[in-house]
């Protein structure tokens, strides 16, 4: 069990950090594909709204209400990938802390 863990000798702040950093990576490369194919697929790819959540979820109840009128492409793009970097590290950062918690607690 101790070798399964053995990654997490990282801090806390630089795992969310990457992982935050791939998500937003990740995003960007679905979202251009979908941008790009979407009248060859007729519709976004296949996993856009799994792949783009946390994006998507920030645009819904974070940026929607401060910015009711319709945004640019542009703006809305970066306001995705935000809410992307955001929301992936903050819940990465607590899985991490919840994890070595345990870990000590527990002696694993």
């Amino acid at each position: 069990m101790r070798d399964i863990l053995r990654p997490l000798h990282h801090k806390p702040t630089q795992i969310a950090l990457y992982a935050a950093l791939a998500a937003v990576l990740i995003g960007l490369i679905t979202f251009s594909l979908s941008w790009n194919f979407f009248d060859y697929w007729g519709g976004p790819i296949f996993g856009y709204s799994v792949l783009l959540f946390p994006g998507n979820l920030s645009l819904v109840y974070f940026w929607h209400p401060i910015f009711t009128e319709e945004v640019d492409l542009l703006p809305k793009l970066a306001m995705l990938l935000t809410g992307q970097f955001v929301l992936v590290y903050l819940f990465t950062f607590l899985v991490v802390k919840t994890v070595r918690q345990a870990k000590s607690k527990y002696d694993l």
